[in-house]
């Protein structure tokens, strides 16, 4: 659990620094431009890292599902190499799905003053700058997001029924409470991201509000990366013992 937990702070830290600091400066100062070739890099990289949670946030929902339906072979199913190759998995597949829809954007000519209206280059809203009719592309693009969002949901959804099925059986309450509390903060984190990724990425462009858009993206940019932390890390005994203890010297 600890090694994809790892995986995902330093995933969480990147695509946090993908956008927050070019909305700092614009925030700062009266220049809020960005040129074509950091628009495209921002593009690539935070799809990258977005679709890379998709994959990771399944793989630790299957390290969730052995840990509780499975608990006697978990050491024997959760091998280190076996941990490390689905981290590669999730990183690669997360690097290919970027390298489509930007490849598939950056085909694409753009009309007008080149405005967003938006804190950072997102695909919905820079679709709306393309010159020819989008719909063939936006075909190929919704099939990559249905891969990479839609696919992932339904696995998690499927462990978690599992999950439930066995966590029901279990007679002592404290059992439950236990496994219970092991899949809460997973859980948490998946509703947050996959809520407000799929509401952005699932919807066609004709109907995409962009002042609804950029709150939205707010959530699975910088608002979710930055509770990840304090979801898990709380739900730890030691962690809260020691925040206690800070707590209590702060007062003395």
């Amino acid at each position: 659990m600890y090694f994809f937990l790892c995986h995902l702070s330093f995933l969480d830290l990147c695509y946090t620094t993908s956008t927050v600091p070019q909305l700092l400066i614009h925030l700062h100062g009266p220049d809020r431009t960005i040129t074509y070739g950091g628009c495209v890099a921002q593009l690539f990289i935070s799809l990258a890292l977005g679709s890379t949670e998709c994959v990771l946030l399944v793989v630790m929902a299957f390290d969730r599902y052995t840990a509780v339906c499975r608990p006697l072979h978990y050491l024997t199913i959760m091998h280190p190499r076996l941990c490390q190759a689905l981290a590669a998995i999730s990183w690669v597949g997360g690097t290919m799905n970027s390298l489509v829809q930007a490849g598939l954007m950056m085909a694409m000519p753009l009309c007008g003053l080149h405005q967003l209206n938006h804190f950072f280059c997102e695909m919905p809203v820079l679709l709306k700058l393309a010159c020819e009719d989008t719909q063939g592309t936006e075909v190929k693009m919704f099939v990559a997001r249905v891969i990479i969002l839609v696919v992932p949901a339904a696995l998690i959804l499927t462990s978690y029924v599992h999950i439930a099925r066995a966590v029901l059986k279990v007679n002592s309450i404290a059992g439950r409470r236990k496994a219970f509390g092991t899949c809460g903060s997973h859980l948490l984190v998946v509703s947050l991201f996959y809520g407000s990724a799929i509401y952005t990425y699932l919807q066609p462009t004709s109907s995409y509000s962009q002042s609804e858009g950029k709150f939205v993206a707010l959530f699975y940019t910088i608002i979710t990366p930055m509770l990840n932390p304090l979801i898990y890390t709380l739900r730890n005994k030691d962690v809260k013992g020691a925040l206690r203890k800070v707590l209590w010297k702060g007062r003395d």
